[in-house]
């Protein structure tokens, strides 16, 4: 039991260390997207700011996200521990934030009142 434990205790911390810093916001919207036009990709899904973009290389990139924080007044925004995967889909250019969720995504990882957050991804 005490392998099991250590061994998740390690896996943490490997992907805590991996973690980029960065902000999200949420949008509703889903298409037409930048990287697969008219065609849904589902609703766990995420569109790329210009410092990611590259061009369109990042579509399809999946990320792990995770809150760490409120970057506004609403108190305690993230739900503890919660970790939501997405896809890259789409490019927002001028985005207020580093990944835009989709409000799904989230929901999954944050009160959607607080709009946007701190978050960890990978």
């Amino acid at each position: 039991m005490k392998s099991i434990v250590c061994i998740a205790l390690v896996c943490s911390l490997v992907s805590m260390a991996r973690a980029t810093p960065g902000t999200a916001t949420f949008y509703r919207q889903y298409t037409p997207s930048a990287c697969y036009g008219n065609t849904p990709e589902g609703v766990m899904i995420a569109a790329a700011s210009d410092p990611l973009w590259n061009n369109g290389a990042i579509c399809g990139k999946m990320f792990t996200v995770k809150c760490t924080g409120a970057t506004n007044p609403v108190p305690h925004p993230c739900y503890d521990g919660k970790e939501v995967r997405v896809k890259i889909v789409d490019h927002c250019p001028g985005c207020g934030g580093t990944l835009d969720l989709s409000q799904e995504a989230f929901a999954a990882i944050a009160n959607p009142v607080a709009g946007v957050i701190k978050i960890d991804y990978w």
